[in-house]
C-alpha cells in the first residue's frame, strides 16, 4: 500500500482496477472512497463498460466527497474516435468540512498512484462535471 501526505494510504486494488480500466477498458468507472477509520483509499464501486455517463453521475452521493475516474468516449470534429481518462474531485458544498479538508489534502498524492489520468475536474455540484465540461476539456 502506498502512504499519502495526509497519512491516507492507497489500497493496492485501487491502483489495480484503475489499470483494468485504462488498459482492459473493463470498467467505464471507478469511485473511490476514503476509508476514515482505516485511514487509506478504497473501491467503492465499479461501473461496467456498457454503463452510461448518468450511471455514472448517479454513483456519486449528493452529500459526500469522493474520487472517481471515468473513461469518457468522444468523437472530435474530425470525426475521429477518441477517450480520455477523466479524473474527478468531486466534494458538494452539502458535505462535511472535515471530509472536504481530508479529500483536498490527499487528492495530488492519490492522483499521482493512478498513471494515465489526462483530465482533471473539480466539482461541487453536477453542472460543474456534465458531459458538455468534460468533453471541452479533452480537447
Amino acid at each position: 500500500m502506498a502512504n499519502a501526505a495526509s497519512g491516507m494510504a492507497v489500497h493496492d486494488d485501487c491502483k489495480l482496477k484503475f489499470l483494468e480500466l485504462k488498459a482492459k477498458r473493463t470498467h467505464r468507472f471507478i469511485v473511490f472512497k476514503i476509508e476514515e477509520k482505516q485511514k487509506q483509499v478504497i473501491v467503492e464501486k465499479l461501473g461496467e463498460p456498457t454503463d452510461s455517463y448518468e450511471d455514472f453521475a448517479a454513483s456519486l452521493p449528493a452529500n459526500e466527497c469522493r474520487y472517481a475516474v471515468y473513461d469518457f468516449d468522444y468523437v472530435t470534429d474530425e470525426n475521429c474516435q477518441k477517450s480520455r481518462i477523466v479524473f474527478i474531485a468531486w466534494s458538494p458544498d452539502t458535505s462535511k468540512v472535515r471530509s472536504k479538508m481530508i479529500y483536498a489534502s490527499s487528492k495530488d498524492r492519490f492522483k499521482r498512484e493512478l498513471d494515465g489520468i489526462q483530465v482533471e475536474l473539480q466539482a461541487t455540484d453536477p453542472t460543474e462535471m456534465g458531459l458538455d465540461v468534460i468533453r471541452s476539456r479533452s480537447n
